[in-house]
C-alpha cells in the first residue's frame, strides 16, 4: 500500500457518515416551516405540570417518556405526531 494515492483523500474521509456505520439512522429533521414545541412548554401547557421549574425538575429526574423513550432534554423539540408519557398518561402531540 505504500504509494498508493486516494483521489479524494482517505479511505477513512470518503466512507459512509459515522451513524451509518454502526447500523443507526439519524431522524429526518424537520422541515423549516413545520410547527415545534418545546417539551418542557407543552409540559405547561397541557397542564401536566404547573410551572417551569417543575417541567426541569420531572424531565431531568428522567420522568418524561417521548416515544416511548425517557427524554431528559428540556429544549427538545416536539412535532406533530410525538407521544408524551408522564404519570402514566399519554399525550399526543397536535400542533
Amino acid at each position: 500500500m505504500a504509494g498508493r494515492r486516494f483521489p479524494f483523500g482517505s479511505p477513512a474521509l470518503t466512507g459512509p457518515a459515522p451513524a451509518t456505520l454502526c447500523g443507526m439512522t439519524r431522524p429526518p429533521l424537520p422541515h423549516p416551516d413545520e410547527p415545534t414545541i418545546d417539551l418542557q412548554d407543552f409540559l405547561k401547557l397541557s397542564g401536566l405540570v404547573e410551572t417551569g421549574g417543575e417541567a426541569k425538575f420531572r424531565i431531568q429526574g428522567g420522568e418524561v417518556k417521548l416515544n416511548g423513550v425517557v427524554e431528559t432534554r428540556r429544549r427538545k423539540k416536539l412535532r406533530s405526531g410525538d407521544v408524551v408519557e408522564y404519570l402514566g398518561e399519554r399525550l399526543p402531540v397536535q400542533l
